[in-house]
Formats: C-alpha cells, structure tokens, sequence
C-alpha cells in the first residue's frame, strides 16, 4: 500500500500500545515497517513544533510514497483502531486521509 509521510505517522500514533502477545508480534513488525529508515530522516529533517497547537513539522517532498505491506491481520487491525476512533467521535482532519485508506467499502 503506498502510503505518504503524514499516513505513516498518523498510523504509527494510532495503533494500540498493548493487546494479546499475536497482536504485539503484528504490531512489532507493522511498526518497523512504517517507521523512517536513517536516509528518510536526514532528508525529512522532523521538527517538534510546541504550537499551539502541537504538530511534527518536516521538508515537505523530500520523500515520496513508500510501498509498505501490511498483511491481513495487521490491515484488521488498523481499520478496527480507526473505525473505534470514529464511533467515539475521536477522529481529527489530520487522521482523515489515512482513515479513508482503510475504511470499509461496505
């Protein structure tokens, strides 16, 4: 799937902190596979702006999209998280587009 700069932060901040030891393992490797490689963040040159209100700020195209798989199991995963963010009417403009990424085509 490819997914930009702004997905893959937004996914790296919404994926649960703890769950069943299958699902640790499938995050364990989801987040190794959506974090920024070495290069990426020498070109990416991430900034922490306090705000308000707070944000990542970073050399906008210094990276393009990046083809990172994620299995079905993890893909779950990830809809299940934002699908909860919306029933709690937690959901935000900047969560939008990776939201639409994943949502159920029901």
């Amino acid at each position: 799937m490819l997914l930009s700069v702004p997905d893959r932060l937004v996914l790296l901040n919404v994926l649960p902190a703890e769950g069943d030891v299958t699902m640790l393992r499938i995050l364990r490797e989801l987040t190794s596979a959506l974090s920024f490689t070495e290069i990426e963040l020498a070109k990416l040159k991430f900034k922490a702006n306090p705000g308000p209100p707070p944000r990542t700020e970073w050399v906008e195209n210094a990276v393009g999209d990046v083809d990172i798989e994620i299995g079905p199991r993890a893909y779950s995963l990830i809809a299940e998280r934002f699908e909860r963010l919306n029933k709690e009417k937690k959901m935000t403009l900047d969560l939008l587009p990776a939201y639409e990424k994943f949502e159920s085509k029901e």
